[in-house]
C-alpha cells in the first residue's frame, strides 16, 4: 500500500469483520467504531483500536457524520471504509471524508450523488447507452393530466417510485387509471418522510422479471471490468433472501452485451471503486434499474465463482493503484449460492433478538460463512436482523444446491429465532432448483401458509 497504512471500519457486524480480514491479509492496521450496544462484536476484540462512537440508535452513532471523522483524526487512520448500508451511499459523507484529509474507499461523491438520484441514474444511463425500462425519464410534474396521459402512453401497470428510494421503500404498483393520482400522492408523502425528497417518477411494471445485477470494479486511470452476473431474484418485499451466480440462462451472448454496456457507462462517468448495475430481467431483455455505488451484500458469490477478492479490490483502488486484473483475466468458473442468515421468526418475519446459545455452523469443502455471531453472543435489537450468509460452491448449480441443502441442515443457531426453516424451503423448491423464478415468485409461495 503507498497511502493506507490505517483503515477505520465505518460499520458493525459481518462486513466489519469482513473488511477487517482482507485489511489483516494486506497488513493494514484496523480501527473499529461501535456503539454502546456493539462492544461485543467480534471485530471490536480483533482490530487494533477500537472508539465507542455514541448509544445505540444509528443516528447517534453510525450515522453520526461528526463522531466517524473525530474517531479517524484521534486514532490517525488513513482511510475509511463504509461496508453497506449505514453512510456507504452518503454523498456528504463521502465528501467529508475527503475534505477532512482522509481517503474513502469508495466512489468520488459526485458519482454517488448523480447514481443515488434514480432519475438523474437513469438519464445517465441512457446517454450512456444502458438499456432502461420506459418511463417517464424524469421526476413527474403537479399536472395531474399531464402524468395520467404519460401513464397511459407507457401503459398499465405502472411502478411509481421514490427518485432517491431504496431498501424496498417508496414503491407503489399501479393496475388502472383511476387510481394513479392519489398513489402518485401517497407515494410523494412516503418517499419525503423516509428520504427528505418528494420528486417520484413512474416506470412500466414488468409483470413477471428477474432481478439480474452485473458487479463491476474500475480504478481512477479509466479501467473498468465486470465479473459476471449475479440473480438476486428471490425477494420478499423488495428484500433479496437468496443470491447466486451465475445467473441461471443468462447466456454468453446477453451477458457480453449488458456487461460490456456497463463498463463503458462507468469510464463515461469516470467511475471508481466497487459498483453494482442493478437490472430487470424478461423476455431476454435488460431494463436497468440502479446502481448501487457500494459493495453489494451478495459480493462472496461473485467472490466464490472469480476467485477475486472484491474488498481488497476496493481498498487497492482508493490506495490509487491499478486494477490488478484486466478482463481477459476474469474467469468464472462453477456456480454459488448464498443464503441470507437472519435473527427472524421464520413465519411472521418478525426480528428474534436475544442471546445465542448454541452456534454451530456447517462446513466442508465449497461451503463459506460469512458472520460475527458466536456462542454467547447478544443479538441486539436495534439494528438489521441479519446475522450472518451461508455460501457454497460447487462446479454446477446442481452441485451448490446440494451443498446448500447439507449445509442448511448443519447450521445449529439456538437461543433465538432464525429463517433456515425458510431458507430450507426455498432451496428444495422444484421451481427455484430449475431456475425458473422471478421477483415475485417467493412472495406467491409463501402465501399466508406457514412455513
Amino acid at each position: 500500500m503507498n497511502k493506507i497504512s490505517k483503515v477505520l471500519i465505518a460499520n458493525r457486524g459481518e462486513i466489519a469483520l469482513r473488511i477487517l480480514r482482507t485489511c489483516k491479509e494486506l497488513g493494514i492496521k484496523t480501527v473499529a467504531v461501535y456503539s454502546t450496544a456493539d462492544k461485543d462484536l467480534k471485530h471490536v476484540r480483533l482490530s487494533d483500536e477500537a472508539v465507542c462512537i455514541g448509544p445505540h440508535p444509528s443516528k447517534d452513532s453510525y450515522l453520526n457524520i461528526p463522531a466517524l471523522i473525530a474517531a479517524a483524526e484521534v486514532t490517525h487512520a488513513d482511510a475509511i471504509h463504509p461496508g453497506y448500508g449505514f453512510l456507504s451511499e452518503n454523498a456528504d459523507f463521502a465528501q467529508r471524508v475527503e475534505e477532512s484529509g482522509f481517503i474513502f474507499i469508495g466512489p468520488r461523491a459526485d458519482n454517488i450523488r448523480t447514481m443515488g438520484d434514480k432519475v438523474a441514474a437513469i438519464n445517465t444511463m441512457q446517454k450512456s447507452g444502458v438499456p432502461c425500462i420506459p418511463g417517464s425519464n424524469g421526476s413527474l410534474t403537479e399536472d395531474a393530466a399531464q402524468n395520467t396521459q404519460l401513464a397511459r402512453d407507457i401503459g398499465f401497470p405502472i411502478i411509481i417510485k421514490a427518485s432517491n428510494g431504496g431498501g424496498g421503500r417508496g414503491m407503489r404498483v399501479v393496475e388502472k387509471e383511476a387510481d394513479l393520482i392519489d398513489s402518485i400522492e401517497m407515494t410523494k408523502t412516503e418517499a419525503l418522510n423516509f428520504f427528505g425528497n418528494c420528486k417520484v417518477y413512474i416506470e412500466k411494471f414488468l409483470t413477471k422479471p428477474r432481478h439480474i445485477e452485473i458487479q463491476i470494479l474500475a480504478d481512477e486511470y479509466g479501467n473498468a471490468i465486470h465479473l459476471g452476473e449475479r440473480d438476486c431474484s428471490m425477494q420478499r418485499r423488495h428484500q433479496k433472501v437468496v443470491e447466486e451466480a451465475p445467473a441461471p440462462g443468462i447466456t454468453p451472448r446477453l451477458r457480453d452485451k449488458i456487461s460490456s454496456a456497463c463498463t463503458n457507462a462507468c469510464k463515461a462517468i469516470s467511475y471508481r471503486g466497487a459498483g453494482t448495475f442493478e437490472f430487470l430481467f424478461e423476455n431476454n431483455e435488460f431494463y436497468f434499474i440502479e446502481m448501487n455505488t457500494r459493495i453489494q451484500v451478495e459480493h462472496p458469490v461473485t467472490e466464490m465463482i472469480t476467485g477475486i477478492d472484491i474488498v481488497r479490490e476496493q481498498i487497492r483502488i482508493a490506495d490509487g493503484q491499478i486494477l490488478s486484473f484486466t478482463q481477459n483475466e476474469v474467469h468464472v468458473k462453477g456456480h454459488a449460492i448464498e443464503c441470507r442468515i437472519n435473527a427472524e421468526d421464520p413465519n411472521n418475519f418478525m426480528p428474534s433478538p436475544g442471546k445465542i446459545t448454541q452456534y454451530h455452523i456447517a462446513g466442508g469443502l465449497g461451503v463459506r460463512v460469512d458472520s460475527h455471531v458466536y456462542n454467547g453472543y447478544v443479538v441486539p435489537p436495534y439494528y438489521d436482523s441479519m446475522i450472518g450468509k451461508l455460501i457454497t460452491f460447487s462446479d454446477t448449480r446442481l452441485g451448490a444446491i446440494i451443498k446448500m441443502q447439507n449445509a442448511l441442515d448443519e447450521m445449529v443457531i439456538d437461543g433465538i429465532k432464525t429463517n433456515i426453516a425458510l431458507q430450507k424451503r426455498i432451496i428444495d423448491d422444484e421451481t427455484f432448483q430449475k431456475g425458473s423464478i422471478n421477483i415475485h415468485y417467493l412472495e406467491k409461495m409463501l402465501g399466508n401458509s406457514l412455513i
